[in-house]
């Protein structure tokens, strides 16, 4: 069914129905109108790495750890996996009259936010800070959760228009301003993807005000989303953000003016209650019938396009797709894809037959938390790092472990006299032959306002530190001079620079998912390569960045810093040697270029790697700064191997911006770079390669 015969079929619907059960079905909790037909409909669900909050499911890595993967094939994939799973919940249980909360079709996801600032807790939601990278990811995410099939499979949502990344404490009253050129160039490029190239069937607005205007009632952004990009599905706001108008913006004076407010700008439903006064606001002649009308008419063309009155094909899907195996094998393979080796000085990969004692320690080694993120599922079995080690290491070698610490605090056990843990530790590592340690933060640390035990920051970091007792525990390990690898469970950066100087390597597991201790094992013992590539930059400090309630771009992220990067954005290393040692340009008729890269595998690991292309405008002073990512594609090179492989370059990587945030084309010469990092003179030191550089010229 297309959307001109779901809309027509809505309007037909619709125009049965009273004034006040229009007025009722623009709430995210719509009731059932008997009289129709209708049943009840719950709006809100969510599906960011894994069908979420609706009890078992697979649950793979969070979208920061499927961002480093750099892999849109593998997102497509995992989309579709949502997708299913969801629709066979969605079949099971609303046979069986539940149509709760977290139930339905529409998935509020992904967040195509960009991670702007590394304070932000709700970053590792977003798959990182680059436009390009986001975009290419989401959507990839949206065409295959919402599929290509006579129906929708389901229904995908853009989150949160726009410009939101913190800080978590302020956004119910926080204005963000941000320049044209800024929106242009940063904010926007993700979600105008997402829109005209994926179909997105749905936008969620934002808690902030944008420019003045809060996000959920903002001219400007509608201006954009359905008048320059064509949207034609439906506005949902932010949970209880149309309150915040009367509350905390205090650009309305009461509900009943919020609701108007909002329905009058384009936000067709609510997530909150505060459009329980649309019909006050009605009577009060400061909403028309036609504009309920209109919004309860969009609505009812997503139920229609996902099947929910004339069936669909996807009715007859078995709750046994529900975490089946091959959905778990997929879960760990994005794990191992995921994850990032920043230090390797030759100790990576372990060898099992090498040691006969390992120690794990550390408070994220054996943590459920650790693996599951935030907006999550609930996995049938956890494998956390100590057991996925554990089991793959079996009865063969002596296996050590100890918390080491807790996750923050001071002691384990709450009448002990101090750090307690520090000495077991200590003793563990001492009888080790190796020792890997585990630390980092979990949900409680780092996340959504109101959702963490972090209440000093609502979610956000203050600094790039792990906690005070995790830094002791790194010092206690490090004074045993045992080989030790580093692993950091965590979302967003943290400082790395000791453990980088006293550790043998470092590996960024981010938030893996339930199988992630089963995919860390098997890259630990080298029988999978590391290959993931990081989607922000780990900066040395703060003291370089702007105060966070800036939204400016000047500054922040590999597009426009000056300083050299603790760890920078598209590095990562792997078990084997990759470089591209030439590389040819082709440019098309249609403006896009071609580029081909010839890379060779001089080492002994087969490996996959990520093949990235970089443009820099040397013409023009509104170009970015900095060369920026513009194309990247994931292959797999055996030990030895030299292959070919050939990327596509659009039009847009050759354009600008302009203070008024215009898009144009300007200046006629390029500097392209090819190669598996960015052209900077970190990355340059951490792998010691470079990029190929071509000129090309327009």
């Amino acid at each position: 069914m297309n959307r001109k015969e779901a809309r027509t079929k809505a309007e037909k619907l619709v125009s049965q129905m009273t004034i006040e059960e229009k007025a009722s079905q623009l709430r995210y909790d719509a009731p059932a109108i008997g009289r129709l037909n209708i049943p009840a409909y719950n709006w809100w669900n969510e599906a960011l790495h894994g069908v979420a909050r609706a009890g078992q499911a697979t649950v793979f890595p969070q979208a920061i750890g499927l961002g480093a993967t750099f892999d849109t094939g593998l997102i497509g994939e995992i989309a579709e996996v949502i997708a299913t799973e969801g629709r066979a919940k969605y079949n099971a249980l609303s046979q069986r009259g539940d149509r709760d909360i977290y139930k339905g079709l529409t998935f509020w996801s992904p967040n195509v936010n960009i991670f702007r600032d590394p304070r932000w807790g709700r970053g590792h939601e977003t798959y990182g800070e680059d436009p390009y990278l986001t975009s290419r990811l989401g959507v990839s995410f949206v065409k295959h959760l919402q599929g290509d099939g006579e129906t929708m499979k389901a229904a995908a949502c853009a989150k949160h228009f726009a410009v939101h990344s913190g800080p978590e404490a302020l956004r119910h009253e926080f204005n963000a301003e941000a320049s044209a050129k800024d929106m242009e160039e940063t904010y926007f490029p993700a979600f105008e993807a997402l829109v005209e190239e994926a179909g997105v069937e749905s936008v969620m607005g934002a808690y902030n005000r944008v420019n003045g205007e809060p996000a959920c009632a903002n001219h400007y952004l509608q201006k954009k989303l359905r008048g320059d990009w064509g949207f034609e599905g439906h506005f949902v706001s932010d949970c209880w953000a149309i309150r915040d108008f009367h509350e905390n913006h205090l650009v309305t004076k009461n509900a009943t003016e919020s609701a108007a407010m909002a329905l009058n700008t384009g936000c067709d439903l609510n997530c909150g209650n505060t459009y329980l006064y649309v019909l006050k606001a009605y009577q009060e002649g400061l909403v028309s019938e036609e504009t309920i009308t209109e919004a309860a008419v969009r609505l009812f063309t997503t139920r229609y396009l996902l099947g929910l009155f004339d069936g669909s094909e996807y009715d007859t899907i078995s709750y046994l797709e529900v975490e089946s195996p091959e959905h778990l094998a997929l879960a760990e393979k994005a794990a191992e894809e995921s994850f990032v080796l920043l230090k390797n000085n030759g100790l990576l990969p372990l060898k099992k037959e090498n040691v006969k004692t390992v120690g794990l320690i550390g408070p994220n080694m054996d943590s459920r938390a650790a693996l599951a993120g935030n907006y999550h599922g609930t996995a049938s079995r956890y494998v956390t790092l100590q057991e996925g080690i554990q089991d793959y290491l079996g009865e063969e070698v002596r296996v050590l472990t100890s918390v080491g610490c807790p996750l923050f605090g001071e002691k384990a056990e709450s009448l002990s006299a101090g750090p307690d843990r520090l000495a077991e530790a200590r003793t563990v590592a001492d009888m080790s032959d190796v020792v890997i340690l585990c630390v980092g933060l979990d949900e409680t640390l780092e996340g959504e306002e109101g959702d963490t035990g972090n209440s000093d920051a609502s979610g956000d970091k203050i600094d790039l530190q792990l906690p005070k007792v995790q830094r002791e525990l790194m010092e206690t390990v490090a004074a045993s001079g045992k080989p030790t690898v580093l692993c950091l469970m965590a979302g967003s950066d943290i400082d790395m620079s000791y453990a980088a100087e006293h550790f043998d390597a470092v590996l960024v597991l981010w938030y893996p998912g339930g199988e992630g201790g089963r995919a860390a094992a098997k890259v630990l013992f080298g029988e999978v390569s590391p290959s993931g590539k990081l989607p922000v930059t780990f900066y040395n400090s703060l003291e370089e960045l702007p105060e966070f309630t800036d939204y400016s771009m000047q500054g922040r992220t590999y597009r426009y810093m000056t300083q050299k990067a603790q760890y920078p954005f598209g590095y990562g290393l792997t078990y084997g040697k990759v470089e591209v040692a030439k590389a040819e340009l082709e440019p098309e008729a249609d403006g896009t270029l071609s580029v081909t890269a010839k890379l060779t595998n001089s080492g002994s690991f087969d490996t996959q790697e990520v093949v990235q292309v970089y443009v820099k405008n040397l013409d023009s002073p509104l170009a970015v700064p900095n060369p920026q990512l513009a194309a990247f594609a994931r292959v797999r090179v055996k030990a030895g191997e030299t292959m070919q492989v050939t990327l596509p370059v659009s039009a847009g990587a050759f354009t600008v911006v302009d203070e008024d945030g215009t898009r144009r084309e300007a200046g006629g010469t390029f500097e392209i770079f090819v190669g598996c990092s960015q052209p900077d003179e970190r990355s340059a030191e951490l792998t010691g390669t470079r990029p190929v550089k071509l000129v090309y010229t327009r």
